[in-house]
């Protein structure tokens, strides 16, 4: 009986001795993938072609913006100059000793309307 308890303990240590050789070691470094190179983009200094692509761009941007602008003026001058219409119109229905809550409220409107097509006349300034 001594020589089968022999065999199962030479068995099982045996059998704990592989699987204990496949176990990775704590600590040990495991073999890593080599790296693969990433081009750097982040350039202190970006290529000509870059430059001059902003610069078209906020040109194109600028451009835009003061046809933008510039239609606004057109429909601001436009509505400033019916509600000087509609203005005279006012005045010109009311006589000398009266003058309509109507008249002022379109005056202050106009008035309103005025600055705000003076200063889009300065620009974005």
């Amino acid at each position: 009986m001594l020589p089968r308890i022999r065999a199962c303990v030479f068995s099982l240590s045996l059998f704990a001795f592989l699987n204990l050789a496949q176990l990775p070691v704590v600590g040990a470094q495991q073999p890593q993938p080599p790296r693969q190179s990433v081009p750097h983009t982040g350039d202190l200094n970006p290529p000509a072609d870059e430059d001059e692509a902003r610069a078209r761009i906020a040109h194109e941007m600028e451009k835009r913006a003061a046809k933008e602008r510039a239609a606004a003026l057109k429909a601001d001058t436009d509505k400033l100059l019916k509600l000087s219409e509609e203005l005279k119109a006012y005045v010109d229905k009311s006589d000398e000793n009266v003058l309509s809550l109507d008249v002022i409220k379109k005056a202050e409107e106009i008035e309103k309307l005025a600055k705000s097509v003076k200063d889009k006349m300065k620009g974005p300034n």
